[in-house]
């Protein structure tokens, strides 16, 4: 049983890259696997550890950080090994919306508890936005969110200028899995002059792991950035399997549909491949068979 660690926190790093080697060296030593992404305006990421004990000590790393020590993280189990190898990146930005004056570290929208959460997106008067990826959306959302089909975060900001005469006199809820693509999106709406803005402290991973499922707004599952690809209340891992040519979520009943072969294409990418691409993601998912036949990982796997 490996624990997976979800952390974030917005701080100011000054020289985001003297700190890369120790964590990478911290979490090799810890047998710890996964991403970790640096810039100067914070840390970001999901790893697993072997042991409880594992994360302890990278969370105590973390904490002793210039201005990490009452940063806050998620945990969760997973069977298998989520992730391949461990990366330790130094970014622009540690979540990508591309809006140089957003700064959560400034302010944000008013936080809710799970339990907050359910009355407030109840509320006649409240428009509940999902701040997720349109794949994400797709395996599961809360009651009656409304889902704004970007591709990617950065799209967030050009589909609110695009729509926000549609929530002239409503409050604004939003949220996302952990909660930091909603640290940004609602300092973003309050530059905008929206002041009734809210989202879910700790987002859907806090949400799914406290709320009793009998008292849920939840509907599907949690798609997650590793290999157990989904996770469904009481964060326990879902049905969903990955595409490993697009990077999706699939059910298993979607292997048997005509469109799918194994890391070449599924029902929702058939169609965005020529036969030339199509024709090296074989020969991935050859390399990847070959090796799994030693007993060894392919790291394109």
């Amino acid at each position: 049983m490996f624990t997976v660690c979800a952390l974030y926190h917005f701080t100011r790093f000054d020289d985001p890259a003297a700190l890369r080697q120790g964590l990478l060296d911290l979490c090799r030593a810890q047998s710890i696997t996964g991403s970790l992404l640096l810039a100067k305006e914070g840390i970001n990421g999901t790893v697993a550890g072997p042991t409880p004990v594992a994360i302890d000590t990278l969370v105590a790393y973390i904490r002793a950080l210039p201005g990490c020590a009452d940063f806050e993280y998620k945990l969760s189990t997973a069977q298998e090994q989520p992730f391949n190898r461990m990366k330790v990146r130094l970014k622009k930005e540690i979540v990508t919306m591309g809006q140089p004056d957003v700064d959560p570290k400034a302010r944000v929208g008013h936080y809710c508890t799970p339990e907050e959460w359910n009355a407030l997106i109840s509320a006649d008067d409240v428009a509940v936005i999902d701040t997720r990826n349109d794949y994400e959306v797709q395996i599961g959302t809360f009651r009656d969110a409304i889902d704004p089909k970007t591709k990617s975060f950065r799209d967030f900001p050009q589909w609110w200028e695009e729509n926000k005469e549609r929530f002239h006199n409503k409050r604004i809820a939003m949220f996302c899995t952990g909660g930091i693509r909603c640290e940004k999106s609602t300092n973003f709406l309050l530059g905008q002059g929206i002041e009734e803005v809210y989202h879910l402290k700790g987002g859907i991973l806090k949400y799914l792991e406290e709320m009793p499922e009998e008292k849920s707004l939840w509907d599907g599952e949690c798609f997650v950035f590793d290999q157990r690809v989904s996770i469904g209340h009481g964060l326990t891992e879902g049905p969903h399997e990955l595409c490993h040519a697009c990077r999706r979520p699939i059910l298993p009943e979607d292997k048997t549909r005509p469109e799918f072969e194994e890391g070449v294409s599924c029902h929702q990418c058939i169609d965005e491949t020529d036969e030339p691409r199509k024709e090296r993601f074989r020969e991935r998912q050859k390399q990847i068979a070959l090796a799994k036949a030693r007993g060894e990982r392919h790291m394109g796997g």
